[in-house]
């Protein structure tokens, strides 16, 4: 059992930190060292992110939005997602705890806006993982279905029972495959996430192919033209701030690869690579999808037009035959593969967050347990996993727009904990940023810049999101659903926050982890 001590007070710790001192600061949690290079953290950053799932899910209501300017929101969606990075990775190099945003913004900016920043985290991937079995469940039908061609397979997957128990049984398996650890499926990740760019690849080429054929015959087909990416040619600003939460949303995940930071190899400097690696990969393919899509279908509001409200939760499916033809069934596997090794892979932020939260008191004990076999955090991956299906239960009875609805709230979690991230690292790094033009820019300039236009976007979008016309048009008590999951998951880990403060009164008074020390330290 380790023993914590305090070092010495020193203020900040220094940028140019060794490894092997950074790494020496951070408490031991039993994960399993070195199990991950960068290559691996790369694919865990992208099969997190899933973007072929994120795509089928946010192309039609991103449309709805904003229409022809798609590309220009999902490139506006990029820039706060790179200067957040800088603001990870930097915080990274002196800090690399598995706790990531938590860890870092109770150090920086104490103990309640940290408690606040994990559970914005760990309640962003319970929503995320939600929709992710979810679309899993479907494509899994429709792929069933398009093999066997059986009628009663796709009415027993479109029926809400049978739904919901796919989506458990798949939150179930990917619970299990989680608890036993990454390197048991490495190999496995690396041919889904292969599998699901290479369908992704061949789905754009086809689309530009087929140029306008999609395109209902009352409309022409759109031209491709540079104003797509013009930003300040959406109509609106409160449909460019709807747009650029979506765009959000299908960016996020690529922070897992800094998540993984204690088991990873260069566990300073390889997580902040695989990162910006993964979000380079996920821009490219984004918008040349967008073009795409838009060249072969159009915004109509018919149809296989994008903007059709009957299929905008889910474009693939009734994209695939069109663009694809016989080669359509890939796509949908290609969903199914996205949405599964999203699964397994998403649990790892909220998990090892729990653990990290739970290690300096800040959640209940139980959450720090590791298993001693798989070396994973076991508590609180089956947690995060009945979390899960809880959620998709009760919202799927709720609201039978859920898929939507929780996607435009994602957005708002999203921009609330990368926020307040960015913040603590020119909060952290404050006293550095004088020393130099690279410290100023990547210390703090960046990271304030992608943390202001993060807020900026949280206040507009919740402001948007009362009205019951934001997102699919639900409402709760006459209170836009969107707005109902969104704040009101917020305001259940403020309740919950209070809950802990009662029981963990050390943590909160600042006395375990704290802006004035580099870090815990364990002493075996």
């Amino acid at each position: 059992m380790a023993q914590l001590v305090n070092p010495p007070a020193g203020g900040i710790a220094p940028s140019a930190a060794s490894e092997e001192t950074a790494t020496e600061e951070i408490r031991s949690k039993g994960l399993h060292k070195n199990s991950v290079g960068l290559f691996g953290s790369a694919v865990i950053g992208l099969s997190t992110v899933a973007p072929v799932y994120c795509l089928t899910s946010t192309l039609g209501p991103t449309v709805g939005e904003v229409g022809l300017q798609m590309p220009a929101v999902f490139l506006a969606g990029f820039l706060p997602m790179l200067l957040v990075a800088f603001a990870y990775r930097e915080l990274n190099r002196v800090i690399p705890d598995c706790g990531t945003s938590f860890t870092w913004t109770v150090k920086a900016l104490g103990p309640r806006i940290g408690w606040m920043t994990g559970w914005g985290l760990v309640i962003a991937t319970v929503i995320v993982l939600s929709n992710l079995a979810g679309v899993a469940a479907e494509f899994f039908y429709l792929l069933l279905g398009e093999l066997t061609g059986s009628e009663a397979i796709l009415r027993f997957g479109g029926s809400t029972a049978g739904h919901v128990l796919t989506v458990l049984a798949f939150i179930a398996v990917a619970t299990a495959i989680s608890y036993r650890g990454m390197t048991a499926t490495k190999w496995f990740q690396y041919a889904l996430v292969t599998l699901q760019m290479v369908v992704l690849a061949l789905f754009v080429a086809m689309a530009f192919g087929k140029a306008g054929e999609g395109v209902a015959a009352s409309a022409s087909a759109p031209e491709f033209s540079l104003a797509w990416f013009d930003p300040f040619s959406v109509t609106s600003f409160t449909a460019f701030t709807a747009g650029l939460s979506l765009s959000i949303f299908i960016y996020w995940g690529w922070d897992t690869s800094l998540t993984v930071n204690e088991e990873t190899s260069g566990s300073t400097r390889t997580p902040g690579r695989a990162a910006m690696i993964s979000i380079a990969v996920l821009v490219t393919s984004y918008v040349l999808t967008a073009v795409a899509a838009l060249m072969f279908s159009g915004t109509g509001t018919t149809g296989l037009g994008l903007g059709n409200p009957e299929t905008s939760d889910n474009v693939f499916a009734v994209l695939a035959d069109p663009v694809m033809g016989p080669l359509g069934v890939l796509l949908f596997l290609a969903v199914v593969a996205s949405a599964a090794a999203s699964l397994q892979t998403t649990f790892l932020p909220a998990a090892r967050t729990m653990l990290a939260m739970s290690t300096y008191k800040a959640f209940p004990a139980s959450f720090a347990r590791v298993h001693p076999r798989f070396e994973t955090p076991g508590r609180a991956t089956v947690a995060a996993g009945v979390a899960t299906g809880v959620f998709y239960a009760v919202m799927t009875l709720v609201s039978e727009n859920v898929l939507i609805d929780t996607i435009y709230a994602l957005g708002l979690m999203i921009c609330f904990y990368y926020a307040l991230t960015a913040f603590a690292c020119v909060w952290h790094f404050r006293g550095e940023l004088t020393r130099g033009v690279r410290d100023a820019v990547t210390k703090g300039v960046l990271p304030l810049l992608g943390g202001v236009l993060l807020t900026a976007v949280f206040v507009k979008t919740m402001a948007d999101m009362w009205d019951p016309a934001y997102g699919s048009g639900s409402s709760i008590a006459g209170v836009g659903s969107v707005f109902v999951i969104g704040v009101g998951l917020l305001l259940v880990g403020l309740v919950l926050m209070l809950v802990m403060q009662r029981r963990s009164p050390a943590f909160f008074r600042g006395e375990v982890l704290t802006h004035s020390t580099p870090a815990l330290v364990a002493k075996d």
